[in-house]
């Protein structure tokens, strides 16, 4: 049991926001970060996403479905999570998130049903049994799947695409806003903090993509397309240095202006923090994926497919850590500053079978992608790549040699 001890007080001994805390931002951040993909190639036309745009889609969706099961956890009484819905207060900064994510689930769901539409009404009537069921409920009636009718779904799909995008940025800047609304911790206070969530929000979506297609490409024999890998690590570098600089650009700040706040701050991150701040998320989960995502971009014509699919799926994997730590980095670390801000309280060490512990952390990350495995299952969402090995595989017209006609 804690005692008080010096600076400590009374009512500041335990750090109450604990590891549910730190996946709840880490998968929001994954929301946000896989819809901008998916957007980019329905909003702005980027076809190199092609491959990953109605996957990035659906693991947005996987993902915003378990958002809130982190925060529902951590409360001890999860129903009345619904009193955000049924009794708004629109005063309260913690029911923001309630609105923004009741919003933006009703325009991916909207979303991920005209996008996959044309084949939930196809399995409809060419599958039998409890599967052709299954698609009949999810045609909700409509099997009008005409060139016109998907002409009105693909413009609807890039309307919702475009309101999406700030619906994304709002869900996760949101979680930053309040942390940077707390006044009273130094470390969390600062208009930066917002921006640096959104941001890296972007980084760790991308960064999942990446590594989730390889991993699927490779299991289903598919090939992996480079020209998918190469933009998609193009606007992850692009990304990253922004999200970089600006976490350099807080700290630094902190550290020129030379405040009071800054002694207790500049003993966490070089104390307690040191491993999981200077360790993970600077050096090991930010400068090498940053060199790693520089050399593809740069070196991309000259680079065989291996090279530059082995080194984007270390750089992806590496920025999941980093940007996993800089979220443990912010909740647990700004925790452990005392209240009086005269020293630093003991660290947060998660059980392994606790209510909040690392086992039910575990589970929570692993059922989105136990809801992407059952979307393939029934909506499978990879036939660009299909078509694209069969393609490869079969000898073009010049590697075949001239016609005989």
């Amino acid at each position: 049991m804690l005692e008080t001890v010096g600076y400590v007080f009374p009512n500041d001994l335990h750090i109450h926001w604990s590891l549910m805390i730190v996946i709840y931002p880490y998968i929001t951040g994954l929301v946000a970060g896989a819809f901008v993909v998916s957007s980019l190639y329905h909003v702005f036309g980027i076809k190199q996403l092609k491959p990953v745009a109605s996957f990035a889609l659906m693991a947005s969706l996987a993902f915003l479905l378990v958002a809130t099961w982190p925060l529902l956890n951590h409360l001890g009484h999860p129903i009345r999570g619904m009193n955000v819905i049924l009794t708004p207060q629109f005063q309260s900064a913690m029911a923001g998130f309630g609105f923004f994510y009741t919003g933006y689930l009703f325009i991916l769901l909207l979303e991920v049903w005209l996008v996959f539409r044309k084949d939930i009404v196809t399995y409809a009537r060419r599958t039998r049994g409890w599967r052709q069921r299954i698609y009949r409920i999810l045609t909700l009636g409509v099997y009008d799947i005409s060139e016109e009718a998907l002409e009105v779904d693909h413009k609807v799909t890039n309307f919702l695409a475009a309101i999406g995008i700030p619906g994304a940025f709002l869900l996760h800047g949101y979680v930053g806003f309040l942390f940077g609304g707390v006044k009273a911790n130094p470390y969390w206070s600062t208009p930066l903090m917002p921006i640096i969530f959104i941001f890296s929000a972007v980084v760790s979506g991308i960064a999942a993509l990446i590594v989730m297609y390889q991993i699927i490409m490779k299991l289903k024999g598919f090939v992996i397309d480079r020209d998918c890998i190469d933009t998609m690590c193009g606007w992850l570098w692009m990304f990253l240095i922004i999200t970089f600089s600006l976490e350099l650009l807080a700290e630094i700040s902190m550290a020129y202006e030379k405040a009071e706040e800054w002694e207790i701050v500049h003993e966490l991150l070089s104390g307690p923090l040191s491993f999981s701040y200077m360790g993970l998320q600077i050096v090991v989960g930010a400068l090498i994926p940053l060199m790693l995502l520089g050399i593809i971009v740069l070196l991309r014509k000259s680079m065989g497919d291996r090279v530059a699919n082995t080194l984007s799926f270390i750089a992806a994997t590496l920025l999941l850590i980093q940007v996993f730590a800089m979220r443990w980095n912010v909740v647990i670390g700004g925790q452990m500053i005392s209240k009086s801000l005269s020293g630093l309280r003991e660290s947060y060490h998660p059980a392994m079978f606790e209510k909040e512990g690392v086992l039910v952390g575990i589970f929570i990350m692993a059922v989105p992608f136990l809801i992407i495995l059952a979307a393939e299952y029934m909506l499978p969402m990879f036939k660009y790549s299909e078509e694209q090995t069969r393609n490869l595989k079969e000898p073009s017209v010049s590697e075949a040699g001239p016609s005989c006609e």
